[in-house]
């Protein structure tokens, strides 16, 4: 049965490090692993609309050596006609070697993972889960930090509709002694079964709050996010919520000198565009980042290394 990863959890703590330590490889030695994946094909099934997902598994493929094939919204694939994601994703697996599936529904990349021939890679289900992108905050965290331990950090904004949070929040709960700060309306807190399966059962600290300038100081790291117009049912309630916190160089005012500033993107207005020339800001470093993660994960998953 070939190897899929749904949940940053399908991943122990080990092999997250291995990752790690191959990404800071691939990013000093890139003419290494040029042709690794040479008559390899990267199938993109994205149901979902993307641009960083999809353009950067696209792209760490290809400076593999591989090829890519695949699709970037459901009306393009035979979704469209009323076939099951099951029998989609069986007849792509195929022609492909490796899949990488986002998909609007929780759970979808397990269920079709049923019906492949390859592995399956979960590029975002919903809400619930977007394992490569914490392998990607995880890569920029070691990078900005020299270590995956012993900080602070505040994530910011919508954290129950958030599956980069989410994701991310489990992952960390791995590592020792990190502070978590929740900061988010009451409306959009972190859901109660991430904080109890991922935080209470290991008996992980954290605060809960409203206020970000009031914890700003105290802050290695700030995980930023937006309040998702698309997991809204009422308009309403999105845009009452959608500006409840937006990041501007007077915020940072207390902030440390070494705050690390992340955020999945894209970005709507809760970080202003000034803050970009902070040297605090890691962000784009992170868009990059996540090209050399996947790259990491594709060669993992296909049993490949460099000769």
């Amino acid at each position: 049965m070939p190897r899929n990863i749904i949940d940053v959890i399908d991943l122990s703590v080990e092999e997250i490090d291995e990752l790690i330590a191959t990404a800071e490889d691939i990013i000093t030695n890139p003419v290494k692993y040029q042709d690794i994946c040479a008559h390899k094909q990267l199938a993109t099934l994205f149901f979902e609309p993307s641009t960083r997902t999809r353009l950067s598994f696209e792209s760490a493929m290809l400076a593999l050596g591989g090829s890519v094939l695949g699709f970037s919204e459901a009306n393009s694939s035979s979704t469209a006609k009323g076939e099951t994601v099951g029998d989609t994703v069986h007849t792509v697996s195929c022609y492909a070697d490796i899949i990488a599936m986002r998909h609007p529904k929780e759970g979808a990349p397990y269920a079709a993972a049923q019906f492949s021939e390859v592995p399956i890679i979960n590029a975002g289900d919903g809400g619930h889960n977007h394992p490569t992108q914490t392998l990607t905050d995880l890569l920029t965290i070691h990078r900005e930090k020299g270590r995956l331990n012993g900080f602070t950090i505040g994530f910011c904004g919508d954290l129950k509709f958030g599956r980069t949070v989410h994701s991310l929040v489990n992952a960390l709960s791995r590592y020792e002694n990190i502070n978590y700060v929740l900061i988010s309306p009451a409306e959009l807190k972190l859901p109660r079964y991430v904080k109890e399966e991922a935080l209470k059962k290991r008996g992980i600290h954290y605060t809960q709050t409203t206020d970000l300038e009031s914890v700003i100081p105290q802050l290695d790291i700030l995980y930023m996010t937006r309040v998702q117009k698309e997991r809204f049912f009422n308009e309403e309630d999105y845009l009452r919520l959608k500006d409840s916190y937006i990041l501007t160089p007077e915020k940072l005012v207390n902030a440390k000198a070494d705050l690390s500033i992340l955020h999945p993107l894209p970005r709507v207005n809760e970080i202003s565009v000034t803050v970009d020339k902070d040297p605090r800001a890691a962000y784009w470093k992170q868009v990059k980042n996540g090209k050399f993660i996947r790259m990491a994960l594709i060669m993992k998953l296909l049993g490949l290394s460099p000769s």
